[in-house]
């Protein structure tokens, strides 16, 4: 007889598999607070399916930890995922690591780190994304007494949406960190 393996057990990550994962996330809000240790255990479940070395694994751990409050758990998760080639795997899911884990480093006292691992990433290929490491990046600035800089991020990052006033923004969020003349 022979035995059929899952896609998840021979290393790839199928639909159904970031289907469920989804599933678990959309249900994320119905856990009580008390109640995270399941929401966590949903998740571990999921990421059990992977090969014990699964960047993706690794990553969905930490975000489990990080959203039930765990900064300090995820950190490493976090590195792990990243250290085992999560960007390469999903450079969506890369990104969102780097700014998980910025936004986890500053909220355990680390926001130099979280400053260089987000400043590359302003200039990496653009989408969906850009506001957040803009957003968590100037966090990170201001965690480091740099408000200035932080406050000309999030208003350049701001400016595009507006409906009326975006030149004048942008051009405001220059004027907070050049030089004066």
């Amino acid at each position: 007889m022979t035995s059929v393996r899952s896609p998840c057990e021979s290393g790839a990550v199928d639909q159904d598999w970031e289907d469920r994962v989804n599933a678990a996330w959309a249900t994320f809000d119905d856990y009580a607070e008390e109640d995270a240790g399941q929401f966590r255990a949903v998740i571990d479940a999921l990421a059990g399916e992977l090969p014990p070395d699964s960047p993706l694994g690794a990553f969905e751990r930490a975000c489990a930890w990080d959203s039930t409050g765990h900064s300090d758990k995820a950190v490493p998760l976090y590195r792990a995922a990243l250290a085992a080639g999560l960007s390469e795997a999903s450079g969506y899911k890369g990104r969102r690591a780097k700014i998980q884990l910025s936004s986890s480093l500053r909220n355990t006292g680390h926001p130099e780190e979280g400053v260089a691992l987000l400043s590359p990433e302003l200039v990496a290929p653009s989408d969906e994304l850009d506001d957040a490491v803009r957003a968590c990046l100037a966090l990170c600035l201001s965690g480091l007494g740099r408000d200035r800089e932080g406050l000309s991020l999030v208003l350049g990052a701001l400016a595009p949406h507006l409906p009326r006033y975006q030149r004048s923004m942008a051009n405001y969020a220059r004027a907070l960190v050049e030089p004066a003349e």
